[in-house]
């Protein structure tokens, strides 16, 4: 399971520092500064949870359980926050429709949330 965590981990810290890179640079042109700011949270959140899922996947605090619940909410919160966010800051260029996924981002941060959570709850539980 550790090594799931951490393979994880790696792609989304990678990612993310594509995602800043190419924001900061090619979309710097095309995007407006409110468009780019929001694209910026959504590699920011994604940067902090990779971050969060190396901790979990290098630590002996949390059970087998925890580890693998975290790691789901984690994943599919990322991918539905930070990937709706970067759809949405970018509709302009994409001509997506980006208002009917826009549900899609509170739902995202609802399970990083309750991976926090999670987390929070395994930890005291710890003796």
């Amino acid at each position: 399971m550790e090594k799931k965590i951490i393979s994880t981990a790696a792609i989304f810290g990678m990612t993310a520092i594509i995602l800043g890179a190419f924001g900061a640079h090619a979309l710097k042109k095309v995007l407006t500064i409110e468009q780019l700011n929001t694209f910026e949270t959504g590699v920011k959140y994604q940067m902090y949870h990779a971050l969060m899922l190396l901790f979990v996947g290098t630590s002996s605090l949390f059970s087998e359980k925890a580890k693998r619940g975290i790691l789901f909410l984690t994943v599919f919160g990322v991918l539905f926050f930070s990937g709706s966010i970067y759809v949405l800051a970018t509709d302009d260029l994409t001509n997506i429709d980006a208002k009917a996924i826009g549900i899609v981002t509170p739902i995202g941060g609802l399970l990083l949330i309750i991976a926090w959570f999670w987390l929070f709850i395994d930890c005291i539980k710890k003796k």
